[in-house]
Formats: C-alpha cells, sequence, structure tokens
C-alpha cells in the first residue's frame, strides 16, 4: 500500500531539510568563506565555477525547450537574461556571466585565461555537463526541481558578501556584484520553481522523485567542490 502524499507545508519542509547536504558545509566551501583560502585557491575557485556560471543559462534554454506551460516559460526565461544579459527597449543588463568574469579580473585572473576554460578541471566539467545533460532529457518539471538548491543560495552569498572584504581585501569590492545581485534573484526564482514543484509532485512516489532529484544536484555542487579540494587542497 502507497504511503500518503505529504501536504504541501510537509513537502517544503522536506526538501528544505535537504540543504544539509548543500555546499556551504564542504570543506573547501568552509575554508573560501572562513578566511582561510589562499590566493590561488580563490583563483582556482573563480576559474572553475565559470563553467558552471556558463552552463546555468545552457540548462535553462533546455527547460524551455521542454515546457509546454507558457506562463512558466514567460517566467523561466527571466532567468536566461539574468545570466546572459539583455538590452531590451533601451534597458541594458550586462548579466551574471559578465558579473563573474568581473569577479575573475578583481581576483588578479585575465578574461582570456577564465574564457578559454585553461584552467578547468575535468571532474568538474564532468559534473556540470551531467547536470545539464539531465535538463535536456528529464520532463521540465524534474529539471525545475533540480533548480530548487536555489533554496540554500542566498545564505552561501550573504556569507560571501559578509566575510569575504575582511578576509580577502585585496579583492577589489566591486568585484562581489555577482553576489549582491543573486541574493535576490535567487529568492524570486525560488518562488517560481517552488511553486512548479509542490504543483506537480503531488503523489507520495512524486515527492520522494522530487527528493532525490534535489539530492542529485546536490550531490553535483557537492562534487565540483570535491575537484577543487583535490586539486588545490584545503587549508586546516
Amino acid at each position: 500500500m502507497q504511503s500518503p502524499a505529504w501536504t504541501r507545508t510537509e513537502f517544503e519542509a522536506r526538501l528544505r531539510e535537504r540543504g544539509k547536504a548543500y555546499h556551504i558545509h564542504h570543506p573547501f566551501n568552509v575554508m573560501l568563506n572562513g578566511g582561510r583560502a589562499s590566493p590561488e585557491q580563490i583563483r582556482g575557485w573563480v576559474a572553475n565555477r565559470f563553467y558552471y556560471q556558463i552552463a546555468i543559462p545552457v540548462k535553462d534554454a533546455a527547460v524551455l525547450s521542454n515546457c509546454t506551460d507558457r506562463e512558466v516559460r514567460r517566467g523561466w526565461v527571466q532567468r536566461i537574461l539574468d545570466h546572459d544579459g539583455f538590452e531590451i527597449g533601451g534597458i541594458r543588463d550586462e548579466g551574471g556571466i559578465e558579473a563573474w568574469l568581473r569577479l575573475a579580473q578583481a581576483v588578479g585572473l585575465t578574461r582570456e585565461e577564465v574564457l578559454d576554460q585553461r584552467h578547468l578541471i575535468p571532474a568538474l566539467r564532468f559534473a556540470v555537463d551531467a547536470y545539464i545533460n539531465f535538463a535536456r532529457r528529464a520532463p521540465w518539471q524534474e529539471s525545475v526541481c533540480s533548480s530548487l538548491t536555489e533554496l540554500f543560495a542566498p545564505e552561501i552569498h550573504k556569507q560571501r558578501l559578509a566575510t569575504w572584504p575582511e578576509h580577502y581585501p585585496w579583492i577589489e569590492n566591486g568585484g562581489l556584484s555577482y553576489f549582491r545581485n543573486r541574493v535576490s534573484q535567487a529568492r524570486r526564482d525560488v518562488e517560481q520553481g517552488l511553486e512548479v514543484t509542490l504543483g506537480h509532485f503531488v503523489t507520495r512516489a512524486q515527492q520522494e522523485r522530487a527528493l532525490e532529484i534535489l539530492q542529485f544536484k546536490l550531490d553535483i555542487l557537492w562534487a565540483m567542490n570535491d575537484a577543487m579540494a583535490l586539486k588545490y587542497g584545503v587549508a586546516a
């Protein structure tokens, strides 16, 4: 006999509980936000995370290509604009990818060495590509669910904004604009992702599947940090 479905409130609480596995707790990230990272480790993190940044709009385009719900598409397209930037009706926004490149320059990297991916760790590439492939092949509602690591993102960005200026005064403050922008953008994205997930995964089996999907995405982010920890080390 199948277990009864959780209420929306219970289901959301179980999704949020998965934050215990968010990479905010990974030793490499703890080192970064705790002020123990060397310039080389910070540059390695920025250069490698860039591959994830450029993958986000590709993933979101995959969601759109599979999505049959017009209202969801109208909201979801904003995510691509947030990262790729836009110029519409005289309004211009350079977007998150450009902001990340400014972060790279602020930590001492050149645009060229980030764009040509010379520092990219193969294991990290593999993890990010797995995420894109999932978004391309899965039902769009499952791809939306996988984005719900955004539930936990504002806190990690707030940590960086609170600790990096103190611990790493050599990093130009203007380079941190990506984190400032994402605090509010992530909250908005969470609302949409939660609405889709809570509305679609309504049986107990579906809800448990949603938890598996969210854990898959959490594992992707954790694996990325594993790859960087192996490459650059973790200070005690």
